[in-house]
């Protein structure tokens, strides 16, 4: 399975954003060909797609490809006729998905938090349940969590700002803007993984979560939804209870199902899936229940490879490259245990 960020997808004569922004019949061709040519090559089974303004035209793409089956649970914002935003999430699958549905904050729980009565994602989070073999229903959730872009935008246009005044209203934006951004990225993870776990305790489906996070895990702002401890909560009763709500990051099973086959704590190297100015970060994730750690005494498949597709990033060739992607495409392979 595969998470991946497609940047921008949008079909010709259509603008993304603002309305310069239309690929040219080429370039509409190069980006298609590029993605077909990963595809065909790597071949996931599921793939959770982000930035997807033209569904139909990656529902047929995919359709090539194999994949006959494809979901959507929103639709971009559409201005000025021709001029989209918001981007949404998708997902493809060689395999049946048997149900889809958008994931809905628990609004009581949000008002708890502070947050207001219709707080809302960002991008609306999807989750559709899959038909794996061996595993049988799986509840597959894609997201695109909120940037960390400014949710406040200074307009100076009608103020006679000395240059001083601008500099110190643009650094308050900044401040107050990036907060927010903040807090509703790490909301929707809070709010997205208390109704995964209501929904594994009333259905019993294997869990995956798979999207462009906007944050590491590692920063406090994401990682609990790694959580995997509790206080006072006994090694039985975990391994009993409370190991099949929790969430792992495939790249720590990777590392782990290494470690068992080869009995040596070789260090392995987590590639970046984002370059930015001379920084780097793992931004793009997925994340998997019980079923699928090795070190599980119950569980059904180990993560046997783990790879970050990125050589248009770190080596990009303009004729092959020109029309990609800004992220690395994360790819797990899922092994039957025997």
């Amino acid at each position: 399975m595969a998470t991946f960020n497609l940047f921008n997808y949008l079909e010709p004569p259509n603008a993304f954003y603002e309305f310069e922004r239309i690929y040219s019949a080429e370039q509409w061709a190069k980006k298609q060909r590029w993605i077909t040519n990963y595809l065909t090559e790597y071949q996931p089974d599921i793939i959770g797609f982000q930035e997807v303004f033209s569904s139909e035209s990656l529902k047929a793409l995919v359709a090539t490809q194999g994949y006959n089956y494809f979901a959507v649970v929103d639709q971009p914002e559409v201005i000025d006729d021709f001029i989209f935003k918001k981007p949404v999430v998708a997902i493809a699958s060689r395999y049946p998905i048997v149900e889809i549905t958008a994931v809905k904050p628990d609004i009581e729980l949000a008002q708890a938090l502070g947050l207001t009565d219709n707080f809302s994602f960002s991008r609306k989070a999807l989750r559709a349940t899959i038909n794996v073999p061996h595993a049988g229903n799986c509840d597959c959730y894609v997201v695109h969590f909120k940037s960390k872009r400014s949710m406040i935008e200074l307009d100076k246009r009608e103020k006679n700002f000395t240059p001083e005044k601008i500099i110190i209203e643009q650094l308050k934006a900044n401040i107050a803007g990036s907060w927010g951004s903040t807090l509703q990225r790490g909301s929707e993870a809070t709010l997205l993984i208390i109704d995964m776990i209501a929904r594994r305790e009333a259905t019993n489906n294997p869990m995956i979560l798979m999207g462009d996070f906007n944050n590491t895990l590692t920063d406090g702002v994401l990682n609990h939804l790694l959580t995997n401890t509790l206080h006072f909560v006994s090694t039985i009763d975990r391994e009993a209870y409370l190991a099949k709500y929790c969430l792992y990051d495939a790249w720590h099973l990777f590392e782990v199902a290494q470690t068992n086959e080869t009995q040596s704590k070789n260090e392995l190297t987590r590639t970046p899936t984002h370059y930015f100015g001379a920084g780097s970060s793992v931004l793009d994730y997925i994340l998997l229940s019980c079923e699928f750690d090795a070190s599980y005494h119950d569980s059904l498949y180990q993560v046997s490879a783990y790879n970050t597709y990125d050589r248009h990033l770190i080596n990009p060739v303009f004729e092959r490259d020109g029309e990609s992607t800004d992220h690395g495409v994360v790819q797990v392979t899922l092994t039957l245990r025997s």
